[in-house]
């Protein structure tokens, strides 16, 4: 069986490297407040809370003129100082229609729109004050920081990430660590990955507790194999924020692939460390993903019944991967507890019937419980997988003459 292993620890490698091509795809933007709450959209987030310091610049004005509407802004900025965000983007936006110019009433609008989480709103109205701004020469600085968040949050990080330079480049004020993590991953969205590595790192330097830079910066580690870099900020992540399920999942790759790397103790010591990111994970999120990663951390261990016993509830689910099931196979085998283990492949081979390993384990479990004509077939089948592979060559060869 140790081939078995050796190839179950390359499986476990690719896996790895598919989950970082994933990871860009799956991963949301996150309004953050300083110093070190996470906030944004679900799936990935704690519940969102106020950020009251934009406003501080949000100033009524009482223009010149008169209109079907009152222009005075100071009672939309009354409601909107009482968090009543609805009433205050009604009443701004009635000023705003009356006299589009008028670049308080787009602001005011624009501060609500984004407290109510209408980002797209936001961008929109705010961008229309900025606009107005510039044309007076008189650009906010908050005005820009709102808009710039609001955009991130819609997820326009083109239209972001040239706000964020100038929200983080400020010559009179040092930069906020959450505005520096909103550049890195505008960055990162736009395939800037050297520019947001240098944006992430200044961000924990403003604030060595921001998870998720921090996360980021073990990611891209990972993705250069340097796994002693990226253990190492991953630790950090997860330390500054136990909630943060990317962070424990790349941490228990990492330390996956280190041990795939090495030998002897250290090697021995990564996969116990697998193991406790692994527990960590699954208390977080216990779906079929996370319990299959768990799993390989247990059988790098040689944690085989355990690891077996892990992925029993998830097996038995009618739409359980083939993979998990592969997984579950592999796991009895080595706890050599052949019947489960035949059930399970059995399985697997129904699920993703192209899939060479599976036949190389379970020819091997029927060959065992002197299934013989049971075992040629399916070394057979690898051999049609796989028709180079002397492996099965020479295990077909070995059970012919006892197959009936």
């Amino acid at each position: 069986m140790k081939n078995l292993g050796i190839r179950f620890l390359l499986t476990t490698v690719c896996i790895a490297l598919a989950f970082v091509v994933n990871a860009e795809a799956q991963s949301r933007p996150r309004r953050v407040k300083p110093p070190d709450t996470l906030l944004g959209p679900e799936p990935k987030s704690p519940p969102a809370t106020d950020r009251n310091a934009p406003l501080l610049d949000v100033k009524p004005a009482t223009p010149v003129g008169s209109a079907p509407v009152s222009l005075d802004t100071n009672h939309a900025y009354q409601l909107l100082q009482q968090k009543q965000y609805a009433a205050a983007t009604k009443e701004a936006r009635q000023i705003a229609a009356a006299d589009p110019n008028n670049s308080e009433a787009w602001k005011i609008a624009g501060f609500s729109e984004f407290y109510l989480k209408q980002f797209e709103d936001a961008s929109s109205d705010l961008q229309k004050a900025l606009d107005l701004q510039r044309a007076a020469h008189h650009e906010d600085p908050h005005t820009v920081d709102a808009l710039a968040e609001s955009y991130v949050l819609a997820e326009k990080f083109d239209r972001a990430l040239p706000l964020l330079v100038v929200a983080t480049t400020r010559s009179a004020t040092p930069p906020d660590a959450s505005f520096l993590y909103y550049r890195g991953l505008a960055e990162t969205k736009l395939g800037k990955n050297t520019d947001a590595e240098k944006s992430f790192n200044a961000a924990i330097k403003a604030n060595p507790k921001d998870a998720v830079s921090l996360y980021y910066l073990g990611r891209f580690a990972f993705e250069r194999k340097n796994f002693d870099a990226a253990i190492a900020m991953l630790n950090r992540a997860t330390t500054s924020d136990s909630r943060l399920i990317e962070a424990w999942r790349l941490l228990t790759y990492s330390y996956l692939n280190r041990a795939g790397t090495g030998s002897g103790a250290p090697a021995d010591a990564d996969y116990l460390a697998a193991v406790r990111t692994g527990e960590s994970l699954v208390k977080f999120r216990s779906d079929e993903d996370s319990i299959m990663l768990y799993a390989q951390a247990l059988i790098g261990a040689k944690q085989y019944a355990r690891a077996a016993t892990v992925l029993e509830p998830v097996i038995a689910k009618p739409e359980v991967k083939g993979a998990t099931l592969y997984l579950s196979g592999f796991a009895q085998t080595q706890a050599k507890n052949y019947p489960k283990a035949v059930a399970a492949l059995e399985r697997a081979a129904q699920k993703t019937p192209n899939d060479v390993n599976i036949y190389r384990i379970l020819g091997y479990d029927y060959e065992v419980s002197k299934q013989y004509a049971k075992a040629l077939g399916a070394y057979e089948k690898g051999l049609q997988l796989a028709p180079g592979d002397p492996d099965f060559k020479e295990s077909a060869e070995r059970v012919r003459p006892f197959a009936k």
